[in-house]
């Protein structure tokens, strides 16, 4: 075990199993405040809608939506289900704020507010960083929250987060559903959701499914394996543990996606695909392991631990399109591995009292990781590396070259931080905190011996104030940091250049307001800043890297998600965002709009019931048109996309169900991983299901 985690581990300790002398403070607060705990949602089997109250991914303390300071969205258990969702990518879709990066074919990327992340992602508030599709067939609900906020996830994060919420099991008893589903190109899915108590104190829950994917595109298909049992120990009355572990087979096509051609995407070759049919290929087994321990020493104390180790094996295959004249495309390609072992320990312990007349809900926690990853790159050589544009395409064939590049790192992260809620009155809470964080990165690049290593000690502050004029109307302003080191997101090659650098630095102002017209029902708005400062770019007369670049986007968004009336569920929201580089340098000049931020962004999702057993099911997607890189030399056009639903329960036990993707059949591209790499959508797609509840 390192240095940092017997550090980690006494910290752990210390904040768990630590009874301080405040046990006698007042906490008449808490008993109601311990519903938005999340170890608290109970999952019943009945609808529960797309309104979510729960704050406490914001704050790591038992908060209500409308007292975190911070845009926070939620994608439900419920919509997903509505919408047939299946991975994280299709679910972000309808999220204001997100746009989709092609992710190269064969992993999550996303733009947060304008700002690029393959890392900020989160499993129950752990970090899961590695670069995979991430499935959801164990997931009860998907969280993004907006904006720089270190304090609770530590470094990254600039434009916000994506925390998946696991399925757990539960001690209410038995339960039991399966769904298949299988659509229009013939891609299928089988899933099952088992939960059964095994003693008084202890309940079990398996999660699984089998996926096969297929689609327009020539020679596209794949399939994805995944298991995942959980189980749920009451310890005594005050003492809960809950252990999960999953286990993830994900094989695939490597998708490129198009070349551009004049400016724009290829047209007319939507379902050509430009690469090597069975070269192409993604894998990644991913296995993830934790544990959580909840421990209420009081009313108003309680502290929890969780240890997480996960396990990434990835490679991917491809041969890519690099351009076309109109006559021929270009080819290129490479193979690449990773490995990776993340291990993480977490405490915090929350103490809830009233002081003088004013009320405080204090955070402190410890944080550890260590991180071991190895990358490595093969070049390819193609039989022909310019393809004649046809129709027909002519694959040429791949093989593999020699290893272009290997390097190893390990990265160690200690953090502690501390925040404090305080309550003045009925109509005024404040919120403050710190995260104090140590980053040490060491690198090797294995083929010439080259090392790095840089360690970054970094403070990043959270202030907020929510003024609550009522109990379901309140407004807010906010002020946090977030930073990320000068490595990449991925952090597998630090450069000797690389350690004269100050960590990028990320600053998110936000007002905004929250309003619960009814008890499920919630309806956010909020207009932001977010700066960028000690970007990377190169001087344009000396060629030399510096840290000139600097960026800035301002925006405003507007979310409403619950139940309208008993019939009618809704999911809408709407963002402007205006990003600009502001800074010369050679990479891009000041005024540079940010690639691949559409200007506007609007998304609807909703379910009417017209009797209880029959409803219909809308969805509408627009997206503005983007600049699929810096360059500014490829435009990806505006869209609008329909989706539509029926449901038909023929029993209270089994239902049917038809969801249609793209009604109008609309050709879009919503996507691009650079100018020559643009993901075309799909066209129109029926996917019919069936649900059995036992």
């Amino acid at each position: 075990m390192t240095s940092v985690f017997r550090r980690a581990a006494l910290l752990s300790s210390a904040a768990l199993f630590l009874v301080p002398s405040v046990a006698s403070a007042n906490a008449a607060a808490a008993a109601e405040d311990r519903d938005y705990l999340p170890s608290d949602i109970i999952v019943t089997g009945e609808r529960q809608g797309y309104g979510e109250d729960d704050g406490s991914s914001g704050t790591k303390t038992p908060t209500p939506l409308i007292e975190v300071p911070q845009t926070i969205t939620f994608v439900t258990a419920d919509q997903l289900e509505d919408q047939s969702i299946r991975q994280l990518g299709e679910a972000l879709r309808y999220v204001p704020g997100i746009s989709i990066e092609t992710g190269e074919g064969h992993r999550d990327e996303i733009f947060v507010r304008g700002q690029e992340t393959t890392a900020d992602f989160y499993l129950d508030g752990l970090r899961d960083d590695a670069q995979y599709y991430r499935p959801l067939y164990n997931v009860e609900r998907v969280e993004v929250l907006k904006g720089a906020n270190a304090l609770i996830f530590g470094r990254g994060g600039g434009g916000g987060v994506v925390n998946r919420v696991s399925k757990t099991a539960r001690l209410n008893g038995f339960s039991a559903e399966f769904d298949a589903s299988v659509d229009s190109f013939g891609a299928f899915a089988i899933a099952g959701d088992v939960n059964t108590r095994l003693s008084e104190p202890a309940a079990l829950r398996i999660n699984a499914v089998y996926e096969e994917f297929n689609n327009d595109r020539d020679t596209y298909d794949g399939r994805f394996i995944g298991f995942s049992p959980t189980a749920t120990v009451e310890l005594g009355e005050a003492t809960r543990l809950i252990a999960t572990y999953s286990y993830d087979d994900d094989k695939r096509v490597t998708d490129r996606g198009l070349p551009s051609l004049n400016g724009g995407p290829l047209r007319g070759f939507d379902s050509t695909f430009f690469g090597v049919p069975g070269f192409n290929e993604a894998t990644a087994e991913v296995h993830i392991a934790r544990a959580r321990l909840e421990h209420e020493f009081s009313d108003s104390l309680s502290a929890n631990a969780s240890v997480q180790y996960a396990d990434y094996d990835k490679y991917y295959a491809n041969a890519l399109p690099n351009g076309t004249d109109g006559v021929n495309v270009s080819l290129s390609g490479y193979a690449d591995f990773t490995e990776r072992q993340n291990l993480i320990g977490q405490a915090n312990l929350v103490w809830q009292a009233a002081t003088g007349g004013i009320g405080h809900k204090l955070l402190a926690g410890v944080e550890a990781l260590d991180q071991d990853t190895r990358n490595g790159r093969f070049n390819i050589v193609l039989s022909e590396t310019s393809v004649p544009l046809t129709e027909e395409f002519a694959y040429p064939t791949a093989t593999l070259g020699a290893l272009s590049r290997e390097r190893d790192s390990n990265l160690t992260v200690l953090s502690a931080y501390i925040q404090d809620q305080i309550e003045i009155g009925e109509h005024l809470e404040l919120i403050a905190g710190l995260r104090w964080e140590r980053f040490d990165l060491d690198t090797v690049n294995v083929l010439n011996g080259v090392t790095g290593d840089r360690v970054d000690e970094m403070v990043s502050p959270r202030f907020g104030a929510v003024v609550k004029a009522s109990p379901a109307l309140s407004v807010y302003a906010s002020y946090a940091e977030s930073f990320l080191p000068q490595a990449g997101d991925q952090f597998l090659l630090l450069s000797p250049g690389d350690s004269a650098f100050e960590p990028e630095k990320f600053t998110n102002y936000e007002l905004g307001l929250k309003w619960a017209p009814a008890r499920d029902l919630f309806l956010t708005a909020a207009i932001f800043r977010l700066d960028r400062t000690n970007t990377k770019a190169d001087d344009p007369v000396t060629f030399e890297t510096v840290l000139t670049g600097e960026s800035r986007v301002e925006g405003f968004e507007f979310n409403l998600a619950g139940e309208i009336t008993p019939q009618w569920h809704a999911n809408i929201g709407y963002t402007y965002l205006d990003g600009k580089v502001t800074s010369d340098s050679d990479f891009a000049s000041a005024g540079t709009r940010l690639q691949q931020l559409p200007r506007h962004q609007f998304s609807a999702w909703t379910r009417y019931d017209l009797t209880e057993a029959f409803g219909l099911g809308l969805g509408l997607l627009y997206q503005g048109e983007q600049f699929a890189s810096f360059s500014q030399n490829v435009t990806l056009p505006d869209y609008v996309r329909v989706d539509a639903a029926l449901f038909y329960d023929v029993s209270e036990r089994l239902s049917l169900q038809l969801n249609i993707e793209n009604l109008f059949d609309e050709n879009y591209y919503p996507s691009a991983h650079g100018d020559n790499n643009i993901q075309p959508g799909d066209p129109f797609s029926a996917r019919v299901g069936v649900r059995l509840k036992l």
